[in-house]
């Protein structure tokens, strides 16, 4: 075998032995390489194992000197892309005042899509940059990023447009998000209207998205409204997604399933019932950690989700108003410590499931034929990947065969 790259001197490789999804106790199930070696050709992967068994040739040997290598991670929910910021909500909210009592003042969520509508798709993709280039620092190479902060269809069309004209070596996989509804209760029809006559059909004739998500939650979009936008986004090909139960449960969860999302996100107020009915379909669970660290909502219930036999992946949610978490790496330390994964878990959930839960399989992964795609930790151990704090366990990031990137 004939190799462009051999990459030694890893003292640990760990990754998941097989496409997501991985349910339940598969979640558990890492191939782990002592002292291995990986080789590639192209920007693709075209041998693992361990350096001794290495017989071929490459043109470049590089060693990471005894250093733990992991998939380059995955992030499959962030809202990446917004201008102004929340620090005035950030300042009320903890000197207790209420959401309501922020919207009513002019913040929120509101105050976002003010300020997002406003910038031009080049501004949009400048403000983005610095964010996504953090994740990637964190270990990541593909990154969702949704609109949603635009509202009205043109804006909508300008954010996705900003979010393809990113300048990054990750892969960035664009969401069109159905984010919330006009504050005036009769206008709510017309707007799905909207979205559905001009909107998909405009974003799937530009091919400006990979999927559509709808919010569903009581003070923003019904199932009933959702399902007549996802069903829509289906027709024009599109993948579908939804947030819901982050603070009730109106019904988006089963929506979810009957229509066999792509994912479903945030659960925190998921129940014991719905946990079960996860556990049967092949929607993925994605949680989203960042939240309750931010918010101090309940935890999504991650642990009662693997143990009914449910995929569970992990997001970091970036967004200016819930979730400032700007690591993917940190995301997954987080999962382990909020919402009960253990570490083998997480590396999944941040990883081949996440993958899924965009609708991707290949990434996620080190294995032959995929791009290669990997993140080096400083240490020798891939565990302190998840139990890192305060400071980034990610030494460098590959992407397709380039270093991306080297703290």
């Amino acid at each position: 075998m004939k190799a462009d790259l051999l990459v030694t001197g890893i003292a640990q490789l760990a990754t998941a032995i097989c496409p997501g999804p991985l349910r339940g106790k598969e979640m558990r199930r890492l191939h782990l390489i002592d002292d291995a070696a990986i080789a590639v050709t192209g920007d693709v992967f075209t041998w693992i194992g361990p350096r001794t068994e290495w017989a071929g040739k490459a043109a470049r040997t590089v060693g990471l000197g005894g250093r733990a290598v992991v998939p380059a991670l995955v992030d499959p929910h962030t809202h990446a892309m917004w201008a102004g910021d929340r620090l005035g909500d950030f300042d009320a909210r903890t000197s207790g005042v209420s959401y309501e009592q922020i919207l009513a003042a002019g913040g929120g969520i509101w105050s976002t899509i003010e300020a997002t509508a406003a910038c031009t798709e080049t501004q949009l993709s400048a403000l983005a940059e610095p964010r996504i280039e953090a994740l990637v620092a964190s270990g990541a190479s593909v990154i969702e990023v949704k609109s949603g902060y635009g509202f009205s269809p043109g804006a909508e069309l300008t954010m996705l447009r900003a979010i393809q004209a990113i300048s990054t070596p990750a892969r960035i996989v664009p969401t069109l998000l159905i984010h919330v509804p006009p504050q005036d209760a009769s206008a709510r029809a017309a707007y799905v209207a909207e979205v559905c006559t001009q909107l998909i059909p405009a974003v799937a004739a530009e091919n400006l998205a990979r999927a559509v998500d709808v919010f569903v939650e009581k003070e923003a979009w019904s199932a009933a409204e959702a399902e007549t936008i996802l069903t829509t986004a289906r027709r024009y090909g599109l993948g579908i997604k939804l947030h819901t139960e982050q603070f009730q449960r109106v019904g988006g969860l089963e929506l979810g399933l009957r229509l066999r999302a792509l994912s479903v996100d945030h659960l925190e107020a998921c129940s014991p019932e719905q946990i079960a009915a996860m556990a049967s379909t092949s929607t993925i669970a994605t949680i989203l950690p960042g939240v309750t660290l931010h918010l101090g909502l309940p935890a999504a219930p991650g642990r009662a989700l693997v143990d009914a036999g449910a995929a569970v992946a992990v997001g970091t949610d970036l967004n200016p108003g819930s979730s400032p978490l700007f690591s993917t790496a940190a995301a997954l330390a987080l999962a382990v410590r909020l919402n009960g994964l253990t570490a083998p878990e997480a590396l999944i959930a941040g990883t081949a499931n996440a993958a899924a839960a965009l609708g991707l399989t290949d990434a996620g992964r080190i294995a032959p034929g995929l791009p290669a795609d990997f993140a080096v930790l400083h240490g020798p151990d891939w565990r302190e990947l998840v139990y890192t704090l305060g400071t980034n366990p990610v030494r460098e990031i590959w992407i397709r065969g380039i270093p991306a990137g080297v703290v």
